[in-house]
């Protein structure tokens, strides 16, 4: 059964679990873990969240192409940290309470992608395709700014933007995984509650009202927990564009079913285990301090130029 192929996936984030807490452990172990465990945390609700909001975003998009990050989370990101650098200087940046700033950062990634499914879906779920063309245009244009502030910060505050840009594990509170957990494991409990509905979504706009979903709306709650998963995660660690393609693209080759109360548990679950197998490799075992991010958008990347292109010849 498609079903029992969970119990794998699960058992294997449970050794990788072990593995990443327990490899070479040494005195003091108590504070060694302490440590390990909150960056594991991170890992976790940043894999399992972001490998969600891509499924959701894939059922309602009608399309396994797009991820979230296509509507410009990344880019707000970016251009937020700058701003933050551009008017408060290197110094003041850096001082920030850090919980504060994670809930300002949320905060406004939140509100901004609500507005912009809200203004450009007024018309109705069927103007998608806006979405992304306005999401890909205010990516661009927030790069632009930010590329513009970048190039008048002095090299200092310049490294400190550069550093910030890129997702890493390495500074996360434990205040911040307490308020992300809270919020990240709603939207996904909210998620499995909705998984008959999004089959029926999956079917598209026309079949899904004549078997009476108020298609609409429900695109636009299931927006809502998009915007929340990704604004949240991007908040908690930085932008990880890719990593949501290639755990949805990996749940829909191993779980060869339409039925989401099965794809969004393997989603959570590929994007976790990506995340802590890459990051045991490169930090446990081969020892290496470059940012897992890269990799990870690498890979998406030469996956999202193959599906492309395997589209393209279908």
């Amino acid at each position: 059964m498609v079903k029992t192929r969970l119990i794998p996936l699960a058992l294997l984030l449970a050794a990788l679990c072990a593995l990443f807490l327990l490899w070479n452990l040494r005195a003091p172990v108590s504070f060694i873990l302490s440590l390990r465990f909150e960056k594991l945390a991170a890992l976790l609700l940043v894999g399992a969240a972001t490998g969600v909001a891509t499924l959701l975003f894939q059922t309602v998009a009608q399309t396994r192409l797009l991820t979230p990050g296509i509507v410009g989370f990344d880019a707000l990101f970016v251009f937020l940290q700058t701003t933050l650098v551009f008017t408060l200087g290197g110094i003041g940046y850096v001082t920030l309470p850090p919980f504060a700033a994670f809930l300002a950062e949320a905060a406004i990634l939140i509100v901004a992608a609500v507005a912009l499914f809200g203004i450009v879906l007024r018309k109705g779920a069927s103007d998608l395709v806006r979405v992304v063309l306005t999401g890909v245009i205010f990516g661009i244009l927030l790069r632009g700014l930010a590329s513009f502030m970048q190039r008048i910060l002095d090299p200092s505050e310049f490294a400190i933007v550069q550093q910030a840009s890129f997702a890493s594990f390495a500074s996360v509170e434990a205040d911040q995984l307490g308020v992300a957990a809270l919020i990240l494991g709603a939207c996904v409990v909210l998620a499995m509650a909705l998984a008959s509905r999004l089959d029926v979504a999956a079917l598209g706009r026309d079949t899904a009202r004549s078997l009476g979903l108020h298609y609409d709306r429900f695109v636009l709650a299931v927006l809502a927990l998009v915007a929340a998963l990704v604004a949240v995660s991007t908040a908690l660690v930085g932008p990880i564009t890719f990593l949501g393609l290639l755990a949805a693209s990996l749940a829909h080759a191993l779980l060869p079913t339409h039925r989401h109360a099965l794809l969004i548990p393997a989603s959570g679950l590929i994007g976790a285990i990506i995340l802590v197998a890459g990051q045991f490799i490169f930090e446990r075992v081969l020892a290496m301090s470059s940012t897992l991010a890269v990799l990870i958008e690498f890979l998406g990347g030469l996956l999202f130029l193959m599906l492309i292109l395997r589209r393209r010849t279908t």
